[in-house]
Formats: C-alpha cells, sequence, structure tokens
C-alpha cells in the first residue's frame, strides 16, 4: 500500500507499519482528542516500538511518504 490508502484508514482507527522497515517498529497510529492542561490538541500521528518508552510522535519522511510498502496491521 502507499501512504496515501494507508492515511484514510489511520484516521479511521487502524494501525500500519511499513515491511521495510524491518527494526523495532511495531505500527504508527493517529491520536485523536487529545487534551494538554485542558487545551485541545490537534491530531498527530504516534508509532510504537519494543524499545523503552515504547512511544514517540511519529514524522513521516519523504521516503516513508513515497513508500509503496505500507501494511494495516491488528
Amino acid at each position: 500500500m502507499t501512504f496515501e490508502e494507508v492515511l484514510p484508514e489511520l484516521k479511521k482507527g487502524k494501525k500500519a507499519v511499513r515491511t521495510g522497515w524491518g527494526g523495532s517498529e511495531e505500527y504508527i497510529f493517529v491520536v485523536n482528542n487529545d487534551t494538554l492542561n485542558g487545551e485541545a490538541i490537534n491530531p498527530y500521528l504516534m508509532i510504537r516500538t519494543k524499545e523503552e518508552p515504547a512511544l514517540s510522535q511519529f514524522m513521516p519522511t519523504s521516503c516513508d511518504v513515497l513508500a509503496e510498502d505500507w501494511k494495516l496491521v491488528d
């Protein structure tokens, strides 16, 4: 799948990963309706890895956006 194909699925609450990563990355997902000190935060992408801490904000690179090796995961 391309990033353009996977993005609408992420917005629906699904998780995705690039098969080409092959490292500690488990999946990315969208965080919606988050707040900080009572103020709303715009939606953003997070990545879960096997490392500690396991969660980080995800900013796709141009390689990620142009890749065709994305797949949805459970």
